[in-house]
């Protein structure tokens, strides 16, 4: 008895996806753009976006430059996001909000556009390009339609796409300390807590800086490594200003120690030569 449910229930989806490519091909064979306008429309209400794309696209020509062709695009794209092709979306939306800017879907579709692109933003380990040009078109938004009824909605999506930004400063500095450039992770973790001191990530930042500084000194030439162990210092009596009871300090204090040995054993053998 199930089998037959479901083959029955099969044999409907596929009828009524048959049905609907009959629309579409009778409406498009027509040649009639109001015809076909008003099938697009119809399986638009109904929840057939992609049978309804290809309705507002094979008419679209026809309405260029008219009254309709702003309502036309809109719903168009609008069908794009619906089925979940961000890009593609996108790509309409940008070209509908620079061509219909006084439009009465303005607000809407600038909405959607900045959801396509939060969509479409990858987790922290990959390239945060779209990321950004996600935070880009959420403060846009937010700063023309401040009293949409979305507002604190966009306001969440900034928050969590700038800590995913956040992650990938760290996972940056990061890389570059877990493959021994501690010369560059000091320099990556240093702009990135400059960037963003609130990080939750800033003890670890501080941490790694300094740990980072200790190495870079315990591998330098003989020339540099006074000099180096006074800034891996600098670096360790500001992490115990910010963090005196981080779990990092009985670490960084022997750090810290065999830094300054090394230093007063330098400058020792330095006077005793002079």
């Amino acid at each position: 008895m199930k089998h037959r449910i479901g083959y029955i229930a099969t044999v409907i989806v596929a009828t009524l996806a048959i049905a609907s490519c009959s629309v579409v091909n009778q409406a498009i064979k027509s040649g009639d753009p109001q015809y076909a306008y008003e099938q697009a429309l119809m399986l638009y209400e109904q929840g057939k976006w992609d049978q309804a794309s290809n309705l507002f696209e094979a008419c679209r020509h026809i309405y260029l430059g008219s009254p309709r062709e702003d309502s036309l695009s809109f719903y168009n794209a609008r069908c794009k996001f619906k089925e979940h092709s961000w890009d593609e979306a996108a790509t309409l939306l940008d070209d509908y909000r620079r061509k219909f800017g006084r439009s009465t879907f303005i607000e809407d579709a600038e909405g959607m556009y900045a959801l396509c692109h939060y969509y479409m933003s990858p987790p922290p380990e990959r390239d945060q390009t779209i990321t950004t040009q996600a935070i880009i078109a959420i403060t846009e938004f937010m700063s023309r339609y401040p009293e949409s009824e979305n507002y604190e909605q966009f306001q969440q999506m900034l928050d969590e796409l700038t800590a995913r930004l956040m992650e990938k400063t760290y996972l940056n500095a990061y890389t570059y300390y877990k493959i021994g450039r501690y010369k560059s992770a000091i320099v990556a973790f240093k702009n990135a807590m400059k960037r963003y001191p609130e990080s939750p990530k800033y003890e670890e930042m501080m941490y790694y800086t300094t740990v980072s500084a200790y190495k870079l000194a315990e591998n330098s030439v003989e020339a540099k490594q006074v000099d180096r162990y006074l800034a891996m210092l600098d670096h360790y009596y500001s992490f115990l200003a910010e963090y005196p009871e981080s779990k990092h300090l009985k670490e960084l204090e022997r750090m810290a120690k065999e830094s300054r040995n090394f230093i007063d054993k330098n400058r020792t053998t330095q006077d005793a030569t002079r």
